[in-house]
Formats: structure tokens, sequence, C-alpha cells
């Protein structure tokens, strides 16, 4: 039957993004799967990593090219993220955050000294960029968040802590939500942007957390302890941007999102190819897996439920690149799909039997990635919640 084509592959020239498929799944199998075991020992991917993808122009290829980018639109990075996806290595996770949602932090509010400063180094692989929201006690509540910002002169002093934070053992730029006025709920967030490295004072990496799948995404606790970051690093630029930061964070979830249910289906295909490739290979009873009306229907359920999910994220895609994507249909497309991610790939595994158990096989290291899918962007519960509240 085969992989339907999406029909935002044609929206650029020139077969432009088949190209671009054929080079990012070169860039995974040359370095990345070689790295694979590495990458997971140490709990993060080597630096060099983004620097040879900044080489071949496969970071921020959604930015502007007078920012150092590439030009391109949402779908460039989404052939990225499905690539990523299909090898079932976490590696390119962090690129996603690096590309899909800090570089566009930066180009949607930062100022014009500020985009010239920060994003070529983004889309070189010279530096490597995070987002802190999350804190100890506060995942998807983003205004119950405790990490306070104190205007002092020229700088903002920062103090508080950060958890589950993607790229941040290995960051030189990261996004900070904080409170720079903690009577006003929501509207006392906002956004700094920090240069760091492992000297800067009140800065400091914590433990590379362990996880029970992604163990060669880098994902780090940060702690600031009096950190000072110049006033000119808000987000926006000028002191009314002050508080403005919840409203900004709102205002760039649903590409965040998006692309979490981009990788969920290209997951889900691949797990379908290589379960029926197994099951067609596999001998039991005196004839192939897949000669067993069981083994058959969990497949053909398997693949329809895949088909519907690649229909409706790829129109999602569709809406998103021409700027129509909203906050409600981004939740569902989140929710929906990796719900079916998790589910389709458990089904997958299950016809592996006792090997699907083996960290070996790619379709065990595809069931440990998944489950945080359900989690990350904002829990799936709360998407439910998103959903409601458009009724």
């Amino acid at each position: 039957m085969g992989r339907p084509r999406s029909p935002w592959l044609d929206s650029a020239t020139g077969g432009e993004l088949d190209d671009l498929r054929e080079l990012a799944r070169t860039f995974c199998e040359k370095e990345v799967l070689p790295n694979v075991e590495k990458y997971a020992a140490q709990g993060h991917p080597d630096r060099e990593l983004y620097t040879r993808a900044g080489e071949l122009g496969m970071l921020c290829m959604s930015i502007p090219s007078e920012y150092g980018g590439g030009g391109g639109t949402f779908a460039h990075e989404a052939v990225l993220f499905e690539e990523g996806a299909r090898f079932g290595e976490a590696a390119l996770g962090g690129m996603g955050v690096h590309n899909g949602i800090v570089a566009h932090y930066l180009l949607a509010y930062a100022g014009e000294e500020q985009k010239r400063r920060w994003l070529p180094k983004l889309a070189a692989g010279e530096w490597i960029s995070a987002i802190a929201m999350t804190e100890p006690g506060t995942g998807s509540d983003l205004q119950g968040i405790t990490t306070r910002a104190v205007r002092d002169g020229d700088h903002y002093v920062v103090s508080g802590s950060k958890t589950f934070i993607t790229n941040g053992h290995t960051c030189d730029l990261v996004i900070i939500a904080a409170k720079t006025d903690p009577t006003q709920g929501a509207a006392g967030v906002s956004l700094l942007v920090a240069e760091v490295s492992d000297n800067t004072p009140g800065f400091r990496r914590g433990r590379i957390l362990s996880k029970i799948g992604q163990k060669g995404q880098d994902t780090a606790e940060l702690f600031f302890d009096g950190m000072r970051v110049p006033a000119s690093h808000l987000l926006g630029g000028d002191s009314a941007d002050e508080g403005q930061g919840f409203y900004q964070l709102v205002g760039q979830l649903p590409q965040e999102r998006l692309i979490v249910a981009v990788g969920a289906v290209a997951a889900m295909e691949t797990a379908v190819e290589l379960t029926v490739a197994y099951t067609k290979e596999r001998h039991a009873f005196g004839k192939p897996l897949f000669g067993q009306q069981n083994t058959r229907f969990v497949l053909a359920e398997c693949a329809t439920l895949t088909r519907v999910a690649r229909t409706f994220v790829d129109d999602c895609v569709v809406r998103h690149l021409r700027g129509e994507l909203d906050v409600p249909t981004a939740a569902m497309a989140k929710y929906w799909a990796t719900d079916q991610q998790c589910d389709v790939i458990d089904r997958c595994l299950q016809l592996f039997g006792g090997y699907g158990y083996m960290t070996e096989y790619p379709i065990a290291r595809m069931y440990a990635d998944a489950r945080v899918q359900k989690i990350y962007a904002g829990a799936n519960e709360v998407m439910k919640e998103l959903v409601a509240r458009s009724l």
C-alpha cells in the first residue's frame, strides 16, 4: 500500500523537500546511528552533531536567510523531524527544540540586533539552544512558575531552578520563563534570553537526568542563583514587553505541539513497516506470523490508525503553512497522535514476542521513546482541556 504523499511536500519547488529528505536520511545513517550507544551512555549527543548539521544547512531551515537560516518554511523542518523519528533515535529531538521552537521565539519576539546576534550562531550549530519553562514543582501550569527575575539597573537578577530541560547540558543560549511580577499571575511572566557557559556566574547545570527512553537526548536540570541577564535580553527588547512572556509562550505552543504530532505519525509508520517485515519473516506453528489471522488483523488496525493520523496531521501542517493552525486544533493533533503512537507501537511490539522486549530491536527503543510524547509540550490531559474550552 505504501505511504501516501503528504500534500505539504509540494509546498517547495523542484523536488526540494524530497532532496532534503534524502539528505536528512543520510545524515541520520552516517552521523546518528553509529553513535547511538555512545550518546545513550553519556546522556547527550556530541556538539559536533550540531556543527555537522549546520554545515549541511539542516539547522534553522525555516528562519530567513538574512539571519543565517535556510529561508524555508515549516515544511522543511517537518521533513527533518520525520526522518529523525523514523530512525527511532532521540538524538535529533534536541534539534526539534533548537530549530522549531527556540529559533522561532527569537524570530517572533527578539529585536533586530538580537536576531542578528543569536540566530546565525544557532543556524551554524556554533551555539545550541534551550528553553527553560518546567520547574520541579510546576509542569504544564506555566502560571505557577516560581523562578524570579528582579530588575536591578541594566540587568535582571534571576534565581530559581528548572528541570526536564532539553539541551540543558550543552546549551549556550537559554530562554528562561521567569516571574518579573509574582503578584500578577500570567501577566507577571516574562521571557529572558541568557547566554550561558559553565563559567557563567550564578548559573549551574545540574545532573543529566536518567530517563526510561530517549536516552541519547540531552535532558538536564538548570539552577540560577543570582545570575545576571542584561535587561536588553528581555524577549521583545523593551520594558513594555515585561509581563508578556505567558502570551508569547501561548503564541508559539501550537508549532511546538505540531512538531510532536509530526514525529508521532512518522514513528507509527515506521513501527508498522518494521512489524510487517518481521511477521512475514518470522515463523510460528509452521507458517509466517503474518499468516495468522490475528497478526493480520492487528496490523490492519494499526495501519488504519496510522493512515488516519497521517491525514489529520498533514492537514494541520497545511493549515500551519497558511498561518491558520489554531490552539485547539494543535492540541487535538498533539494529544491524539501521541495517544495513537503509544498504542500502535505497543501492539506492534507484542507481535515481536520476546524479541520486542530486547533493546537491540528498534521497536523496543521506539516503545520507550514514545511514552514521554504524551507528557511534554503540555500533558495530554491539558490538551483535552484546551479542546474542551473551544467547544
